[in-house]
């Protein structure tokens, strides 16, 4: 099948004469084929009569709303992409109108560089969804799968909630709309944001994921709009942030529950007018992102207790993915297990011992207060543990570390620590302790890997599996160097 390189067909609906005039004519010299309606009624009349690649719509027209266009083409399940135009600072008429399912909005007065890369971005994901089924049967036929079927298999589990939970991927994956993907620390939010951009039409666009609870207050600002040559002491080129490296793509905010209020407003202004200016810089630039952000936290709660800016919320949660707890899809565990084992296989280098019946037994009665965080770190410590026949599964009684003994009789008794004073995420607590000392070991051995492992009591093995599952970052001097003291 043959790609389409007709001119698109648009239709702009828009009651002022100017602005339709204006609209026509600045995609006219796009290349595409228009159309306009000055109305509701005249603006479905056309849409009965033929098919567009892309409606563009004002919101408020003399016989009603744009979004009614909107609703009727998503209940008869028309392929137009739907592109709203809104008043200024009508933050509630935008969320409505993706909602309803518009591809994305814009707001007057129009920027009309902003107009041509919104509309060529509508314009590519109504023909990329037209060559979907043509791809999909090419790569079925060589034997390979797309990287969108890849991103959504790695979401693992045949329980309801998993399959209701990329059902919802899929339908929503195509819209700009922005999306929050709720859940706990260690549920797969990540792999949810990357599986959105895969399954977009924005997936041959960079994929950039930023955890917020990780960046310097004092960074923030520069880390995510970047710096102008000469900005700042020390500024000597100038530096892309974030939004810079994920133009064209996805930009995945982690744990943005932790972004302190200030910032939360520089988001909020970036995320409004597609635009941000980077440190030292006196002129703003455009920034073509789509925004999917995650968070721990109950954000509702949270503007309420006024830790987070309400209008902010509204913004980012224009589409929720809630991701269940493992605790509440037990009957994943058996295809979990068998995916953690088959990676934890291959970048170990060790074969897996099986998984008896037993084992799944064990591992059914772990609380996993850490999700699957929690199940692939059991598993990693069974791999490691086991006698090269059968998994060794710690109890849920094992799995916490005995309370430390007095060092010296003269020691006071501990105080008890409140329930408050534990950590919210047990696994997550462990593993940054444990991060700390390899790094602590390494940092003291000259990053030898050999030295380190041989003071703490490890492997060569074992100390570069924890390397990797830590995330823990080796200088580039010592990337090619020899493990050997």
């Amino acid at each position: 099948m043959a790609l389409n390189t007709s001119p698109a067909h648009i239709l702009v609906v828009d009651d002022e004469p100017d602005l339709r005039t204006l609209y026509e004519l600045t995609l006219l010299r796009e290349g595409y084929q228009v159309d306009v309606a000055e109305s509701l009624a005249s603006g479905w009349q056309q849409l009965s009569e033929r098919r567009f690649d892309v409606l563009i719509t004002d919101m408020r027209l003399p016989d009603g709303l744009g979004i009614e266009l909107i609703q009727r083409l998503r209940t008869q399940q028309r392929s137009e992409r739907c592109v709203v135009i809104t008043a200024y600072g009508s933050a509630e008429n935008a969320v409505e109108s993706l909602k309803a399912g518009a591809f994305d909005y814009l707001t007057k007065p129009v920027n009309l560089r902003q107009f041509r890369a919104v509309i060529a971005s509508a314009v590519q994901d109504a023909r990329a969804q037209q060559t979907d089924v043509t791809t999909a049967r090419r790569t079925t036929e060589a034997g390979t799968a797309p990287q969108a079927d890849i991103s959504l298999q790695r979401l693992v589990g045949p329980s309801v909630a998993m399959r209701s939970v990329k059902e919802r991927i899929t339908k929503v994956a195509r819209s700009m709309a922005p999306v929050l993907v709720c859940g706990e620390s260690g549920t797969g939010k990540e792999l949810v944001a990357n599986a959105l951009h895969a399954n977009s039409h924005r997936a041959g666009g960079p994929f950039v994921a930023v955890n917020c609870s990780a960046i310097p207050e004092t960074l923030l600002e520069a880390e995510f709009f970047g710096v102008k040559k000469g900005a700042y002491t020390g500024a000597t080129q100038d530096r892309e942030g974030f939004f810079q490296a994920a133009n064209g793509g996805t930009l995945f905010l982690d744990e943005i529950g932790d972004l302190p209020l200030a910032m939360q407003a520089k988001l909020l202004r970036a995320i409004q007018e597609r635009c941000v200016r980077p440190v030292g810089a006196t002129q703003e630039e455009p920034a073509d992102v789509r925004i999917v952000s995650a968070t721990h936290k109950n954000l509702a709660d949270e503007v309420q207790a006024g830790r987070f800016r309400q209008d902010l919320y509204y913004r980012l949660n224009v589409i929720e993915i809630d991701i269940p707890p493992l605790r509440e899809r037990r009957e994943d565990l058996p295809a979990l297990c068998d995916a953690l084992l088959k990676r934890i296989a291959a970048e170990s280098g060790l074969p897996v011992p099986a998984l008896t019946q037993t084992a799944l037994t064990q591992l059914a009665q772990h609380p996993f207060k850490g999700n699957v965080r929690e199940l692939e770190n059991l598993l990693h410590r069974a791999v490691a543990l086991s006698d090269g026949h059968e998994l060794q599964i710690e109890s849920a009684a094992q799995a916490v570390p005995p309370p430390l003994e007095p060092t010296t009789p003269s020691t006071p008794p501990p105080v008890a620590e409140t329930p408050s004073a534990l950590p919210d995420d047990l696994q997550r607590h462990l593993d940054l302790q444990e991060r700390d000392i390899l790094i602590k070991a390494l940092q003291e051995t000259g990053f030898n890997r050999t030295a380190a492992a041989a003071r703490l009591g490890l492997s060569l093995r074992q100390i570069r599996y924890r390397i990797a599952r830590l995330n823990i970052d080796m200088p580039q001097d010592h990337d090619t160097a020899p493990d050997t003291p």
